[in-house]
């Protein structure tokens, strides 16, 4: 630690600086740089806390608990009536049974599926004749015909729809209700208390990102202190709008993507504390395919170097 008469204020500003340079740069490097013994580094950065995950910031950035009994404003669709569509009795019936998958009812989409299966022309073939009763509907729509990509594969509108019930179910056993899931979180308020007044790029509405960082870091006490949290708070945005978008909303506020992108440039500025974690962003760039993102480049040369 430091010699006896090593003046308290000198110590404190040489801590202050250890501290600073521990986001960007490994313990080894910090006592290189700074001429300070490797293990007073080691224990002052320890005692700060910043080697730790921000357990602060993970209360903020986390989604309301699940609630089984909160999941009250789905009710049982009941079966879609037959309707006749294009005059074509094949075509009507598959457009039923789509709308008849669509519900996402496990036990409906199993009816439907072997409904299906008792039509004698191929579904790619009546997906052709749709095509052609849309251009024949719709000739002065360019791509009139695109709407109908997509409709023989019954399998998969039923992975879909089946997908698109559970999100639905989850968000509202989560916020309780369709008001209360799109109502500002407590993540959403703060990015937009911290950015209240901050310079905008000048070609759109986006903040300006030296601007936005600046603010960001003055809350130091909202910070990620290691690339999970940068992941987890990457994980509560992704999910936020996950959920969200099943109910064919808007997009984010401004706010809340300055702050997710501030913690996607974050992963290039927090030095990884272990293999492990610097594995685990690597495999989030790839799934979340984030690989020629500009900010890309320089997270990977952070993992490694």
């Amino acid at each position: 630690m430091k010699a006896a008469n090593t003046p308290v204020s000198t110590t404190h500003t040489k801590r202050e600086q250890v501290l600073s340079m521990r986001r960007s740069h490994s313990l080894q490097d910090i006592a290189i740089k700074t001429g300070i013994p490797l293990g007073t580094v080691k224990t002052w950065c320890n005692r700060s806390g910043l080697s730790r995950d921000n357990a602060a910031l993970r209360q903020l950035m986390t989604l309301p608990p699940i609630q089984q009994s909160a999941s009250t404003a789905l009710a049982v669709p009941v079966l879609p009536p037959q309707q006749e569509v294009t005059g074509d009795h094949e075509l009507d019936a598959v457009l039923w049974l789509r709308q008849v998958i669509e519900t996402g009812q496990a036990a409906l989409i199993d009816k439907a599926m072997e409904a299906a299966k008792r039509i004698k022309t191929p579904l790619k073939t009546l997906e052709d004749r749709y095509a052609k009763h849309l251009v024949s509907q719709n000739p002065r729509k360019p791509f009139a015909a695109f709407d109908s990509f997509g409709f023989a594969d019954l399998d998969g509108l039923a992975k879909s729809s089946v997908q698109k019930l559970a999100r639905q179910h989850e968000a509202l056993a989560r916020f309780g209700t369709v008001d209360s899931l799109f109502a500002n979180t407590p993540a959403e308020t703060f990015a937009t208390d911290v950015l209240r007044g901050c310079k905008r790029d000048k070609s759109s509405c986006w903040y300006d990102d030296v601007a936005a960082d600046k603010r960001f870091n003055a809350r130091t006490d909202l910070l990620p202190h290691t690339l999970s949290d940068c992941l987890y708070e990457l994980a509560y945005w992704h999910d936020l709008y996950w959920l969200r978008s099943v109910h064919d909303y808007g997009d984010q506020t401004n706010e809340a993507y300055a702050r997710e992108q501030f913690a996607f440039r974050c992963l290039g500025r927090i030095r990884p504390r272990s293999k492990a974690e610097a594995i685990a962003v690597f495999r989030y760039l790839a799934e979340h395919e984030k690989m020629d993102d500009s900010e890309t480049e320089g997270i990977l040369l952070n993992l490694i170097g």
